[in-house]
């Protein structure tokens, strides 16, 4: 009876281990996508959201470092970002991007969709590139490898960008000449397999210029670049375009969001507005006004020096009275502003690193215009914006990743420094044409303001357009006397100085690349310092995310003064 028993026993054990092999080979959660039952156009959708997150997630703190924007986070670098501020990008990344472009990989090269492929490739050459720019060394010969290796070790800086200058190579030969079906959905090119060519010679360019103080092969390498074919015309930029939807979804773009809503928008940088506003001037010594202003800022206010004592977060005085400037702005430009862009006027933003208290300045503050976040064109209105999302071009911007403007600045950088065929200061003008050309193009975002008529101080009326608006003379007459600056600079360093002031505010929308030139060149030279004195360091990187740090055995922090490869520490910063 025992012998009994225990065969029973055991056949019921058998059964047992066998149902529950049979349940795990049927325990899937059917509300999972497997990469088998992937939608390959769903998820190529994806990778490109992703990579428009990325390029947004890429704004604020490197734009802040470079004074694009106000960093209001604090008075010393070391406080300026945590190491939590990165955490969306690298979950972007490595579980987003990289994993989806995966997925997209594995679906499409089997079944020869070469423009699938060989685009996704772009986009994480790119995204490899980002972090090294961002972080320094990170993982990436052993991420995404699962179980396998559940604790990536980083891989040098250096070794990530050759591995995507490699990936470049295999996307133009994945690319060219392809016959392949175009994705059902391309927000960058719409499928067009030579464009993302362009983009990828043009990304080669660009990490040629970017290492150029340690890459003895920079000249040979811009050269190749160019010879086989980079962006050139805007119908070639790649950016990411909004819609006006505001909800179902929210199509606008997420800076048009900031400010147009209900809510207060982010500050503008009282340096970065007074480059446009004031920095050059004309024989008089009075200010030779940047024709981009209006269509790169708004203004909520007329007169943002003669406010109340209490809408203003001054640091040093209660009001913008300039008599209580620091003393080490001065030491850089005793033209500089401080508290406001400039006095009598309306652009209210912050000095760089002000971490004062929030005053009610929220309707007055100076915020987001037309371009490139889909705003509203600066029409000496000076009304209260915050109108949940109606006014302006409601959102329809982009976020410019690399554009032809971008491209001919590069090329204007590389042709002085490393001696590249282009005559930098032909690449210098064309860069500029081309901005205006992109920027006054907006005007068609939003048509409404441009023709409306209004009134004449001195009787009349006029449209918009023709009072405010940006023509032919006044581009003309802008290129003229930044050519003139340059044709009479001194010397090479002059010239340097004057290619990337005119490339810095080229850049408005886009943070990465202003932190990349202003790491590499420490210009433009008179960049406005902190508001604290001895606020500490400078940023040359940024903390690796948190995420990272404390679930990865292998990694550990670094010091914001730690220097990507390729920044060699020759450029002053501060």
């Amino acid at each position: 009876m025992k012998i009994y028993n225990k065969l029973i026993v055991l056949m019921m054990f058998a059964l047992c281990i066998s149902a529950c092999d049979e349940l795990d080979e049927n325990l899937q959660n059917p509300t999972q996508v497997t990469p088998e039952g992937a939608s390959l156009d769903d998820v190529y959708n994806s990778v490109q959201l992703t990579m428009r997150s990325i390029a947004g997630n890429m704004w604020y703190y490197p734009a802040s470092l470079s004074r694009m924007t106000s960093n209001t986070s604090a008075y010393q670098y070391i406080d300026a970002s945590s190491a939590s501020s990165f955490n969306g990008v690298w979950s972007n990344v490595y579980a987003g991007l990289w994993a989806d472009i995966e997925v997209v990989q594995n679906l499409a090269e089997p079944i020869g969709l070469d423009i699938h492929v060989g685009s996704t490739k772009i986009m994480k050459a790119y995204s490899m590139m980002l972090l090294v720019d961002v972080f320094g060394d990170v993982p990436y010969t052993e991420a995404l490898q699962g179980t396998n290796v559940i604790a990536p070790n980083a891989d040098s800086g250096a070794d990530i960008y050759a591995a995507a200058i490699s990936m470049l190579d295999e996307a133009i030969t994945d690319l060219t000449g392809t016959n392949a079906a175009s994705p059902a959905y391309d927000n960058f090119y719409g499928g067009d397999a030579d464009d993302w060519i362009k983009l990828a010679n043009t990304l080669k360019l660009r990490a040629a210029v970017t290492t150029r103080l340690v890459n003895a092969s920079a000249a040979a390498e811009v050269n190749a670049a160019i010879t086989a074919g980079v962006i050139e015309d805007e119908s070639e930029d790649w950016e990411f375009s909004y819609g006006t939807s505001r909800v179902n979804p929210n199509s606008r773009h997420p800076n048009y969001n900031n400010s147009y809503e209900t809510s207060d928008g982010a500050y503008m940088s009282n340096y970065y507005m007074w480059k446009l506003r004031a920095d050059k001037e004309d024989g008089g010594g009075n200010p030779f006004v940047d024709p981009r202003l209006r269509y790169y800022f708004y203004r909520q206010t007329e007169d943002a020096s003669a406010l109340d004592q209490n809408v203003y977060s001054c640091h040093f005085s209660n009001l913008p009275d300039q008599a209580s400037k620091p003393d080490w702005y001065d030491d850089v430009d005793p033209r500089l502003p401080y508290c406001v862009a400039y006095p009598g006027d309306g652009y209210l933003g912050r000095d760089h690193l002000n971490n004062e208290g929030i005053p009610p300045d929220g309707n007055l503050r100076t915020i987001y215009g037309l371009y490139p976040f889909g705003g509203q064109f600066d029409d000496s209105t000076f009304e209260d914006q915050q109108q949940q999302g109606t006014t302006g071009a409601l959102g329809q911007g982009i976020w410019p990743m690399m554009l032809s403007t971008y491209v001919d600045f590069l090329r204007a950088e590389a042709a002085l420094t490393l001696g590249t065929s282009d005559n930098p200061r032909t690449m210098l003008e064309s860069g500029m044409r081309k901005s205006f050309e992109k920027v006054i193009g907006f005007e068609s975002r939003d048509p409404g303001t441009f023709s409306r008529s209004v009134e004449i101080r001195g009787g009349g009326t006029g449209t918009v357009k023709e009072l405010y608006g940006a023509d032919q003379d006044d581009v003309d007459d802008y290129v003229d006397y930044v050519l003139d600056a340059y044709d009479n600079a001194a010397n090479d360093t002059e010239r340097l100085d004057i290619i990337m002031n005119e490339y810095y505010i080229a850049l408005w929308g886009n943070g990465i690349e202003s932190y990349n030139m202003y790491r590499r060149t420490g210009m433009p030279s008179n960049m406005a310092p902190a508001l604290e004195q001895g606020p500490g360091e400078f940023m040359r990187s940024f903390f690796l995310p948190s995420d990272h740090v404390t679930r990865n055995p292998n990694a550990s922090q670094k010091s914001i003064t730690d220097q990507v490869f390729w920044d060699n520490g020759s450029a002053t910063v501060y």
